[in-house]
């Protein structure tokens, strides 16, 4: 339906995440997918949604100079923020085991932001999402990094995945921005281009 309406502009997704491609493909967009290697640094006074609207737009800037009248860039990124501060990717199993320790029994928030870019101007969106885990017994977490090596995601976690079934007891906001895209935000605004 909106891949129609969108006939006169190319999307291009610049996110090698394949949940994110993945929800492009289930929204039945047409698009391309670009990638550039970004160092995500971000100024340590940022905090929670200042840090993802910093490093879409910096995912986006990459690509200035070299978008066409038709192209409409799509660059984001998603953190995990508890206890005031971001949570990334782990850097091994034992990082994993902390994270997960640290979120157990306890309240935090996904936050994902995405940069619509054109050769003109750029828009910037951010979604926030509250999510609740049980207590996790040190057993389930262990099992979850070794059978579902979560390296590759922010908090340490993928709510689609084992542990969000066994330990989250609520959630407050968008369930795919979780999984790094609030598609509902995304779908509208590439609605109102159309």
């Amino acid at each position: 339906m909106l891949a129609t309406k969108l006939q006169k502009y190319k999307l291009i997704l610049a996110s090698g995440s394949p949940r994110r491609q993945q929800f492009f493909k289930d929204l039945d967009l047409d698009f391309e997918i670009r990638l550039k290697e970004i160092e995500e640094i971000f100024p340590p006074e940022l905090k929670a949604e200042e840090i993802t609207n910093y490093l879409a737009e910096l995912k986006a800037s990459a690509f200035d100079g070299e978008l066409k009248d038709n192209e409409i860039l799509i660059t984001s990124d998603t953190i995990v923020w508890h206890n005031d501060k971001a949570l990334g990717k782990p850097k091994d199993a034992h990082d994993a085991f902390d994270i997960l320790k640290s979120l157990s029994n306890a309240t935090h928030e996904v936050i994902t932001s995405v940069c619509f870019k054109t050769n003109v101007d750029s828009t910037l969106i951010y979604e926030l999402t509250k999510v609740t885990f049980n207590e996790l017994s040190d057993e389930a977490i262990q099992y979850y990094i070794e059978n579902y090596k979560p390296f590759d995601k922010a908090g340490a976690y993928g709510i689609q995945e084992w542990i969000g079934f066994v330990g989250v007891s609520k959630i407050e906001g968008s369930y795919a921005n979780v999984m790094g895209m609030p598609t509902d935000k995304v779908y509208e605004y590439l609605s109102n281009l159309a």
